[in-house]
């Protein structure tokens, strides 16, 4: 009984640190802006990295979160970190 207890407390605490730490949308168009500048210095020097950004959208499932841009998924993120997909 005591470790179903604490593993439901463990459970419920990663839980927590899921929702808490989702990333927010500015965090992710950041990312994505920071990663097409690395893959592309022309892209990065035209700003079309910030274009992209600026143009996707954020979707949050609430311990996690995505990017789309033109039905496309871009980034997602969880715990903190976004990862661009290429």
């Amino acid at each position: 009984m005591k470790k179903a207890g604490i593993s439901l407390l463990a459970a419920a605490v990663v839980l927590l640190l899921a929702v808490l730490l989702n990333p927010s949308p500015e965090k992710h168009r950041q990312r994505i802006q920071e990663a097409l500048g690395e893959r592309n210095p022309v892209v990065r020097a035209l700003g079309v990295g910030a274009l992209a950004a600026f143009a996707s959208s954020y979707h949050s499932l609430g311990v996690a979160s995505y990017t789309t841009l033109r039905g496309k998924t871009v980034s997602v993120g969880a715990f903190g970190l976004v990862f661009v997909l290429s």
